[in-house]
């Protein structure tokens, strides 16, 4: 649902228009184009306005800017998360769907990316983020929910919720 209507039976190409990106899990580059290409081609055909240009995305990803005219099969897996998440961006997203981001990446990268997220929330973009990583997902999330077995089993403010309440909601009881 998105604004009270339901979209899952959209085609993609009409979920991005109305404002809905994803940056997927495993990233799911374009290995035969430059990372600058990559970028572009998340803009393709979206016709919104919006505050995300390359620059603005080389702004809290300068590493993207050094590395533009390379195949993004030469980056590190957090170098091409940086890509994926930029690629999104370009569509001019409302909502920025993120999974897994942090996924096999090390820490001193997960940390360089969660800390564009503040500056993405900032320039309008909501973010929904599914998440292995739950101490970096509380440091930037609004609200949580936990889910188990398909079902909400925890919803509330980071600061709301201890560490007990979120191991009962993945783990059970």
């Amino acid at each position: 649902m998105l604004d009270g209507t339901p979209i899952g039976a959209r085609p993609a190409a009409a979920i991005v228009e109305l404002g809905v990106a994803l940056v997927p899990e495993g990233r799911r580059l374009f290995p035969s184009l430059t990372v600058e290409e990559n970028l572009l081609i998340g803009g393709h055909g979206r016709k919104a306005a919006g505050p995300w240009t390359l620059d603005r995305v080389y702004s809290p990803f300068p590493i993207l800017r050094e590395r533009r005219s390379s195949a993004p099969t030469t980056l590190s897996g957090g170098q091409q998360q940086m890509a994926a998440i930029g690629r999104a961006l370009m569509s001019k997203p409302r909502v920025l769907l993120c999974d897994e981001i942090s996924l096999g990446l090390a820490p001193i990268i997960i940390a360089d990316i969660y800390a564009a997220l503040p500056q993405i929330k900032a320039e309008g973009t909501s973010v929904v983020l599914v998440e292995q990583d739950i101490v970096q997902a509380m440091n930037v999330a609004d609200r949580v929910y936990c889910f188990q077995e398909g079902r909400l089993s925890l919803a509330g403010r980071p600061q709301e919720l201890t560490r007990d309440q979120i191991h009962r909601a993945y783990f059970g009881s």
